[in-house]
């Protein structure tokens, strides 16, 4: 059964609920852009593509709605019918800037907006334009999004898998590799197939896969909640690790596991390759440099912007201290320590304290790894590597007049600002 975190159809969307995940599966419904800020800012959907993913849809269904004349009363307070096609717009635009608000860093989010507000502008545009095909139009775009997230991963999967088997030493008794992950980049992420997980879904569909060892990537366990979730139901091989076992993983069983790659996905890709992406990612980049094993990032191109010149431009979220001082499960009736099976108590959902009283705490979302430490970034329309002076390479994907954006200065050390805002450390 194919795992769907996203369900929508025309007026109807529902998103699985992540916070629940992997002891309960409950979906819940998004009825509006309210509900889709919501959920965004709980991280009950997460994963930039399926964040932009969600925020497009839940306008579009209330939009829906509107237009087939489903709820008089929903449709009288956002899309009201004596609406003209210029205040429509207008509403669909405040909306779309609204959910932006919701996780700064992820661009695909502002990337989405950006487009969907230029395809209501041209709506309006056109001659005989009412509210009816302005929101028409829209509904139309946003359902596209949706389908194409789903090929846009595939070819990830296709080009990073091939990359790792192309660069990697094979060995003549066993052509199998095991590569580490970080977070959840897969269906829950994303619309379907995953990013970084949809490299893995390919190495294991080739046969080419061995073991699979993702990070529980605290603080929030997205890789042992979401990730370990995603490949328990697809059979793929895996173990997990706490993210302190990384180096020790690298240093003992590079060789003997035939560890190929460590492969993220990533919110936000700069114009000279630095990338932001779930805390955590900046420390297995310098790992995998020292152990020398290549470290892949996997995003479609609308996570790359161009439009910020580093990493140290980008906005780094600092969320809540509860999410470090705190975690969630159910209870335990009994386990096994040698198998690690247990026994948990249905329906027990629970949260407890970690931390000594008084614990002060720091949490932010993301970091920040510099190009320098990233081997290459697979992308749907291909792997984009550097050059022999250091440089990403973005022609095939943005054309030639991307190289402007890229031939910028590599930034220098990361200056984090009190304000969680990231600056730009002056020449010298």
């Amino acid at each position: 059964m194919v795992l769907e975190a996203i369900k929508y159809s025309h007026g109807h969307l529902e998103i699985l609920d992540q916070l629940r995940l992997p002891h309960e599966e409950i979906y819940i419904e998004i009825k509006h852009c309210k509900d889709a800020w919501h959920a965004i800012k709980r991280m009950q959907v997460r994963g930039a593509p399926a964040i932009a993913i969600v925020a497009a849809l839940s306008v579009a269904a209330e939009a829906e709605i509107c237009v087939r004349g489903f709820d008089e009363a929903v449709a009288s307070r956002a899309f009201p019918q004596t609406a003209s096609a210029q205040e429509t717009a207008s509403e669909i635009c405040r909306q779309l800037d609204y959910l932006v608000t919701s996780r700064p860093t992820a661009v695909n989010l502002a990337d989405a907006a950006t487009k969907l507000k230029f395809i209501v502008g041209a709506a309006v545009d056109e001659s005989r334009s009412d509210s009816c095909s302005v929101l028409e139009e829209y509904i139309e775009a946003a359902e596209q999004m949706l389908i194409d997230d789903v090929k846009d991963n595939e070819a990830i999967g296709k080009h990073g898998a091939a990359w790792i088997l192309k660069h990697h030493p094979r060995n003549p008794s066993d052509n199998k590799v095991s590569v580490i992950t970080h977070c959840n980049t897969g269906s829950l992420a994303t619309a379907g197939y995953g990013t970084a997980l949809g490299i893995i879904r390919s190495l294991y569909t080739s046969k080419s896969l061995r073991q699979v060892f993702y990070t529980e990537t605290r603080p929030y366990n997205q890789g042992s909640r979401l990730t370990g979730y995603e490949l328990i139901h697809d059979s793929i091989p895996c173990t997990l690790i706490t993210d302190s076992m990384a180096a020790a993983l690298m240093n003992t069983k590079k060789d003997s596991e035939n560890i190929a790659a460590v492969i993220v996905g990533a919110d936000r890709v700069a114009a000279n390759g630095d990338t932001a992406n779930k805390i955590g990612t900046y420390a297995l980049a310098v790992l995998a440099r020292y152990h020398g094993v290549k470290f892949l990032v996997a995003a479609p191109k609308t996570t790359v912007d161009m439009e910020t010149r580093s990493g140290a431009d980008i906005r780094i979220e600092e969320r809540p201290q509860i999410e470090v001082l705190n975690i969630k499960g159910p209870r335990v009736a009994q386990h096994d320590d040698v198998t690690g099976e247990q026994q948990l108590v249905q329906g027990s959902l629970e949260e407890v304290c970690v931390a000594a009283r008084g614990t002060h705490a720091w949490n932010p979302a993301f970091d920040v790894t510099p190009a320098e430490l990233i081997d290459a970034i697979v992308t749907e329309k291909g792997v984009v590597e550097k050059d022999a002076s250091g440089v990403f390479q973005w022609e095939e994907v943005f054309g030639a007049g991307a190289m402007n954006a890229s031939k910028l200065e590599v930034a220098k050390p990361l200056d984090m600002q009190p304000d969680g805002m990231t600056a730009l450390e002056p020449s010298t």
